[in-house]
């Protein structure tokens, strides 16, 4: 089965982000969607060895407004998930 990102909440400029099937040493990087551009200071690992759960990232202040949606990749590079797209205001 392939891996998830379920759903994403953002309340004050934290990401949390709900997954299934990723992992332990998963990578997860927002990204820009209009010009596809992986933002590494959001990146976070997935520390947990249970493949379900919840990850948090906090937004700097550099992110502007627009679409983005996240990353998944797993322990070899390779993309492992992608979640729907989601608004930054």
């Amino acid at each position: 089965m392939k891996p998830v990102i379920s759903s994403i909440e953002i309340e004050n400029r934290v990401i949390v982000a709900k997954y299934q099937r990723l992992m332990v040493g998963a990578k997860v990087v927002l990204v820009e969607k209009a010009s596809d551009r992986q933002l590494p200071e959001t990146t976070t690992r997935v520390a947990s060895r249970v493949p379900v759960g919840a990850l948090r990232i906090r937004l700097p202040d550099a992110i502007k407004p627009g679409t983005y949606f996240l990353r998944a990749f797993n322990g070899h590079g390779q993309d492992a998930a992608r979640s729907s797209d989601f608004e930054i205001g």
